[in-house]
């Protein structure tokens, strides 16, 4: 879930975590006041699990070249 800044007129700045779904919010939990809510420069974005790695979108001559080089390093190991 995402999380929203708000901008409460008595308060100051606070945090949310709402559904993107969510209505935004227009009183202030803590004291009732009006909110509106702010343009977020924290985005934060995780990838989890197999699949998010840069050489899992190579393309196929890219992955042909690597298969080369590491081809020719080998023979020059030995």
């Amino acid at each position: 879930m995402p999380i929203y800044e708000y901008k409460c007129a008595n308060c100051g700045v606070f945090e949310v975590m709402q559904k993107i779904t969510e209505k935004p919010l227009n009183t202030c939990p803590k004291c009732g006041g009006t909110v509106s809510r702010m343009i977020s420069h924290n985005v934060a974005v995780i990838f989890k699990g197999s699949g998010f790695y840069t050489t899992d979108n190579r393309s196929k001559e890219y992955k042909e070249k690597a298969k080369q080089d590491s081809g020719e390093t080998k023979a020059a190991d030995s």
